[in-house]
């Protein structure tokens, strides 16, 4: 099985939600351009002063995405199954 890797970059301060919502449209870009095979994207709040943006990747992917991105962490990305 191939794990999935969430790639997470922190932003913080009174602009974090923002700017973590303009992340992933680059994030989203990135994806188109190198014509990744990445479903799962997104952006959430984490407090009024604490946002992230993230892309999950396969981990064989994950080392080519990393260095050219430039995260600033990941984990393991579990999934549910219904």
């Amino acid at each position: 099985m191939n794990r999935k890797i969430k790639l997470i970059w922190d932003f913080k301060g009174p602009a974090a939600e923002k700017t973590a919502q303009h992340h992933e449209k680059h994030l989203k870009e990135y994806i188109d351009m190198e014509n990744l095979d990445v479903k799962i994207t997104g952006h959430k709040k984490l407090s009024d002063m604490h946002s992230i943006a993230f892309m999950v990747v396969n981990e064989s992917k994950m080392i080519t995405v990393r260095d050219a991105l430039k995260p600033h962490r990941g984990e393991v990305h579990e999934t549910t199954s219904p």
